[in-house]
Order: C-alpha cells, then structure tokens, then sequence
C-alpha cells in the first residue's frame, strides 16, 4: 500500500491557480459598481448634473442646498437624515408651484396619485408641490441614483402636463383653473 503523501505536489499548478483566481476576483471587483449610503450635497450636485441638469448649491444657515431645474421648471433638495455633518442617508426633491385662485380642487390630487407612481402631490396652503423621496439607507449604486434623478426629471415634466391638462378641464369648470 502506498501512502498518499508521497506524491509529489505540484506548486506550480496551484500557484497559476491562485492568480488565476485572483486576476478573477480583481476584474470582478472592477466591474461591481460603488455602493453607497449616504451622500453630501457636492456628491448629489455631480449626480444631478450627470442626470442631466445644472445645480446651484446655496449656503443657507451653514446648510448648503441645492436648486435645479427640469423642464423649465425650478426645484429643490430638502435634506432628510443626517448620518453625520452635512452627510444624508436620504432627501426629498421638491418642486412648487403657485396655484392660481388658492385653491386645488381634491380631483386634481386623487387623479395625479390614481395614474401616477413614484412621486406624490401635496397642498401647502396656495402651492401644489411634487415630492419624491429617495432613500440610500441600505446601500445604492450611483448609476441607480442617476436613474432616480432622471425619473425625477420625467416626473416634473409629467407634473406640467398633467396641471396643464388640469387648468384645460379646470376652465370648464368656472374658479377651479391650476395655474403652471
């Protein structure tokens, strides 16, 4: 009987191996996206940017907030958690508008969230204002949080078409018109 250990091994083979596997692992690691969680507003200023808008950061009560715009139409970061100093795990984008005669009628909210996803509507005394959260609690990859903002971007469009839409039947209706 002869032992098993008396075979020689071959440390070549494995060694080729190894780096086989590492060369692997590397390439990976290269292509697995960043991942992050939290976010500072330089950071979100270059993914808006990358989403295809301009941005202006503004200092306001040591806080810096960043303004866009998307289709003509300006909107707003409002900071969510903070993680640590001007760091966020989330934030909400905001776009308002001013409504002509003070008053939305129920029928325009209950339309927008009965054919609409992924952004709400809400009354803040004479303004209607599309909000949509983002969350990087848990972790996200950068080109989703570029899609976001592009889907943020579309929203806002659609949010003009649907208000326009609205002030059109609106005026059928006497004192019921949304001005854009």
């Amino acid at each position: 009987m002869t032992p098993m250990n008396d075979a020689p091994i071959n440390t070549t083979a494995i060694n080729a191996t190894l780096d086989d596997t590492n060369s692997v692992n590397e390439a990976q690691a290269a292509e697995t996206p960043e991942v992050i969680s939290s976010i500072d507003a330089n950071g979100l200023a270059e993914a808006i940017r990358a989403a295809g808008c301009a941005v202006t950061p503004i200092e306001r009560d040591n806080q810096i907030q960043l303004h866009s715009a998307g289709h003509g139409v300006g909107f707003q970061v409002v900071w969510g958690n903070a993680v640590e100093a001007g760091v966020y795990a989330d934030f909400t984008l905001s776009c308002a508008l001013r409504v002509a005669g003070g008053e939305i009628p129920s029928a325009v909210f209950q339309g927008w969230h009965r054919s609409k996803r992924f952004a709400r509507l809400a009354a803040h005394g004479e303004l209607i204002v599309l909000e949509m959260d983002v969350t990087l609690f848990g972790g996200i990859t950068r080109g989703h949080l570029e899609s976001t903002l592009r889907l943020w971007v579309m929203m806002v469009g659609e949010f003009l078409l649907y208000l326009r839409s609205a002030a059109a039947e609106g005026e059928k209706a006497p004192g019921t018109a949304v001005a854009g």
